[in-house]
């Protein structure tokens, strides 16, 4: 598995110098993507890639190239490359490939041969069978259009400081973007389903979750400014998730970015809230058994009964900060250098389903969907402000849609606010869990 990619890394290693620090990242990858519009394919596009990243470190001193061929000879330049570069380095004594650790990496079986082994016509009738199934649930649902996606990737790290792993992920998914109509007016919703195997997909579970999103939106109304106890729809609460992470990392905290910097030991959340960085779970889209660097991952609890534990961190935040490597180093592909970064954040969820919490809030609303959020939260201050629709909760029971209100609060507060965490986990295609969240006392501002 991935021996090739192993072998390339072992020959730029073998031709380190004297003082030299070398990483190498190999990757190749393959992905599928498919639109479908009306019946008919509307975007296919199926690639590869392959490409290699070299990071060399002499007198603390980093250089790093990339190139996007893994020819013997290109290798070979790409690392000359890497050599001259460190000459443009900034001194730091902390830069560097990571050292191994001891930790030995999971076993994971995150690769499907049957996903590499389907045809691409098949993937493009797990499209249309999801438009059609959509359209029709309802007969005032249309679509936008209907997507499936696939990705595997075969990668490896070798370094020179004694690191040499490979492994190979796969994932799909389904997403279809609907519309409801009804006179004049038009709603909009969206149904997914993700999985690790193409017949672990849920084409009808996905159809009827886009069809019922846009449907219940029909004839929303602005609400009136109140404070109200909100739900979080999962879709939302790991979008919630995925702006917290920015402010979970040790580069963020050294670098000041971080309203959670020097808050070891301090409580920053209610007690009912435990938040996981844990990539080492198979049901997580994003899962992986080594980090950008070629350590380990593991299951790192950030925040436990509400308590700050820690952050997470690759090789560098690791040695500045003090505290080593959590197997938490990220990289966009071979063509960037790692950086510390949650892989697969999630809240430990209760045992309760959203209707179970909707009865026990008896009123408050809904957020189905929000607008801005990466834009509406400052991950210094904490400020939180986005756009927002969703239903109203009345006597426990969703009554009647809600559109053009903003959610005004801060993460701080939102943290300890929340009165209850659902057991309706939802893994999605990004590296964030959802679930059904519950917060006290949160301004709901309309007309």
């Amino acid at each position: 598995m991935a021996d090739d990619l192993l072998a390339i890394g072992d020959r730029v290693v073998a031709d380190a110098r004297p003082g030299e620090r070398v990483e190498v990242y190999v990757v190749r990858s393959r992905d599928t993507n498919v639109r479908v519009y009306d019946g008919e394919v509307e975007q296919l596009a199926s690639a590869q890639s392959q490409g290699v990243g070299i990071r060399v470190v002499r007198e603390g001193r980093q250089g790093f190239a990339y190139a996007g061929s893994l020819d013997e000879d290109v290798v070979r330049e790409t690392l000359a490359e890497a050599r001259d570069n460190t000459a443009f380095g900034e001194p730091d004594a902390d830069v560097g490939p990571a050292d191994p650790d001891g930790v030995a990496p999971p076993e994971l079986d995150l690769w499907s041969d049957d996903l590499a082994g389907t045809p691409t016509v098949d993937k493009i009738e797990l499209a249309r069978e999801l438009e059609r199934l959509a359209v029709a649930a309802d007969p005032r649902v249309s679509t936008e259009s209907s997507d499936y996606a696939d990705t595997m990737v075969e990668g490896a790290v070798v370094t020179s400081t004694g690191i040499r792993i490979a492994g190979r992920e796969s994932g799909c998914y389904l997403v279809v973007s609907t519309l409801a109509s009804q006179g004049d007016e038009t709603q909009t919703g969206f149904g997914f389903s993700v999985a690790r195997r193409l017949a672990d997909l849920d084409v009808a579970q996905a159809a009827a979750d886009g069809a019922e999103r846009a449907t219940r939106l029909l004839g929303a109304m602005k609400p009136p400014t109140s404070r109200l106890t909100v739900v979080l729809d999962p879709w939302v609460t790991a979008q919630l998730l995925s702006v917290l992470s920015a402010t979970m990392t040790g580069e963020a905290v050294l670098k000041g970015r971080s309203l959670f910097a020097g808050r070891e030991g301090e409580a920053v959340a209610a007690e009912l809230v435990t938040l996981i960085d844990d990539p080492t779970n198979p049901l997580a889209f994003t899962a992986t058994a080594f980090d950008g660097e070629g350590l380990a991952t593991r299951r790192n609890v950030l925040i436990r009964d509400g308590v700050l534990q820690g952050f997470v961190h690759d090789s560098w935040s690791g040695r500045r900060s003090g505290t080593g490597s959590t197997g938490s180093a990220v990289r966009a592909g071979f063509k960037s250098t790692p950086t510390s970064g949650c892989m697969a954040l999630s809240l430990q969820p209760g045992t309760a389903t959203q209707a179970e919490l909707l009865a026990k809030v008896g009123d408050g609303v809904l957020v189905q969907g929000v607008s801005g959020l990466h834009s509406g939260v400052n991950p210094v201050s904490g400020d939180f402000s986005t756009g927002a629709e969703g239903l109203r909760i009345r006597g426990g029971e969703l009554g009647e849609p809600l559109r053009e209100f903003t959610i005004g609060s801060t993460l701080q507060r939102i943290l300890h606010d929340v009165v209850a965490v659902g057991g309706d986990v939802q893994w999605l295609p990004m590296d964030a869990a959802g679930v059904s969240l519950v917060v006290a006392d949160v301004t709901i501002s309309g007309i």
